[in-house]
């Protein structure tokens, strides 16, 4: 039956939905190599900006869901404030971006487990995963958000219990400090292009943290557990990633080796500091969170995937049978549908357990810079077309600070991250690049200018 879905979700796996897609890979694992290119004074910085971007965004769109509540999330926001074109294009992006970020999640997941089980095919793994992440989504959204949470805090207790670790070891050790600060051309190693290839970094491993924008529509009391739960996720979030990178870069020097690489466990940052307490047992406990990290990820890229073709089918922007809903209330054929983009998992295994899914990431890590830069542009055009004639901002129950300023900023960054991709490929001595990587590079901006232009046309 074609209906609406359910307020299942409170206040706390909210806070938690948008924590699970933010704390991934991109701190137990990227975070090492992104010190390792811009040094430590360019990676701190690249993530305070970064936290400062994400802030302005999380308030636009925190006053936006306020207002007008729905798990279309900016999808919606950017039809109604920015034009019918925008927001389709939009919608299928962040779609597609979620639903490709599902198979990259699962693909990841299944080469974590061969560091266990090296002799074991990656697709049985992929198989068991991919089935469970799909129950999880089959049932009622608390279910969904009741499994998020648990996952979501075995991550955040891991980043406080390394946090306190690597506080105690700088006391106890009077070897580390500042000093790594001056090592070779510390704090900004490579200068300027270090600083912008650890910005883009910084700009992935932060993705996620509008999953709360998505759920807003399934959650009970949207106007009070909306902006509480931009507050909470902000604050711990950069106070996570700003107090793990200053550890890092105090415990260990940019040039240190085992930082370059992003694809070892046993090079994680986080490995390397349990490493003084817990012996030859840091990298299973630090492979064993990643894989938690991974699948809470999965998990809520099939749940973001679901949600957002299912309002596409409702708004008559897709076929109308993805509007449907089973008793429960869960998008059944938006999920099938969202699984199908998903079980590219299974096409990655078979190609090659590297390439695919690189290539998988960073179509996906795009598509969420596109849809960050949708969130800002429709807030801004909310505020100064839509709003006016709807009664001002005393109808707002809860303002962003800082407009216009705040969202002008953010689209000027996020243009030139977008367009800035190419610039880690053409200055790494290591990489001999060709014209089908710059393709793939940009793949999201030109899904997204199909999809434009293609309903521009029709229309």
């Amino acid at each position: 039956m074609s209906g609406d879905l359910s307020r299942g979700l409170q206040a706390r796996h909210l806070n938690m939905i948008a924590i699970g897609g933010s704390i991934g890979t991109g701190i137990f694992l990227a975070s090492g190599y992104t010190i390792s290119i811009g040094g430590p004074g360019g990676a701190l910085l690249a993530y305070g900006l970064m936290a400062l971007i994400v802030y302005f965004l999380m308030t636009s769109l925190s006053e936006m869901s306020v207002y007008k509540p729905t798990s279309g999330t900016f999808c919606e926001y950017s039809s109604l404030y920015v034009g019918k074109s925008f927001g389709i294009a939009m919608g299928y992006n962040y779609w597609l971006n979620w639903a490709i970020t599902l198979a990259a999640e699962i693909s990841a997941a299944a080469l974590i487990m061969s560091y266990w089980f090296p002799q074991v095919n990656s697709l049985i793994f992929s198989g068991l995963f991919f089935t469970a992440i799909f129950l999880c989504n089959i049932f009622s959204v608390r279910v969904f958000g009741e499994v998020e949470y648990f996952m979501s805090f075995v991550k955040v207790a891991v980043i406080i219990a390394f946090i306190i670790l690597g506080l105690f070891t700088l006391l106890q050790q009077p070897h580390f400090g500042t000093q790594q600060w001056k090592v070779g051309d510390a704090p900004f190693h490579n200068h300027l292009i270090g600083f912008i290839s650890a910005f883009l970094f910084a700009g992935f491993s932060f993705q996620g943290t509008e999953l709360v924008g998505v759920a807003s529509g399934e959650v009970k009391e949207p106007e009070k557990a909306i902006p509480q739960s931009i507050k909470y996720v902000f604050w711990r979030l950069t106070l996570f990633y700003i107090l793990s990178i200053a550890i890092i870069t105090l415990l260990l020097p940019y040039n240190d080796p085992r930082l370059v690489s992003q694809d070892s466990v046993k090079a994680s940052p986080y490995t390397l500091i349990f490493s003084y307490y817990l012996s030859h047992y840091a990298a299973d406990l630090i492979n064993f969170i990643i894989l938690i990290a991974v699948l809470s990820a999965a998990n809520a890229s099939m749940y973001s995937a679901t949600r957002i073709l299912w309002y596409l089918g409702k708004t008559g922007q897709a076929p109308k049978i993805f509007s449907r809903v089973n008793p429960s209330a869960i998008p059944i054929a938006a999920l099938l549908a969202s699984a199908l983009i998903g079980s590219f998992v299974f096409f990655s295994s078979i190609v090659g357990n590297g390439a695919m899914f690189s290539y998988l990431v960073q179509i996906s890590s795009l598509s969420g810079f596109i849809a960050w830069f949708g969130i800002a542009l429709s807030h801004y055009k909310f505020r100064k077309n839509y709003l006016p004639a709807h009664g001002g901002v005393s109808v707002l129950h809860y303002k962003a600070s800082f407009y216009p300023y705040a969202q002008i900023i953010s689209m000027v960054v996020l243009g030139f991250i977008i367009i800035a991709q190419c610039i880690p490929l053409l200055t790494d001595p290591n990489t001999t690049y060709h014209w089908l990587d710059f393709v793939v590079t940009y793949a999201s901006v030109w899904v997204f200018m199909v999809f434009y232009f293609a309903h521009k046309l029709i229309k």
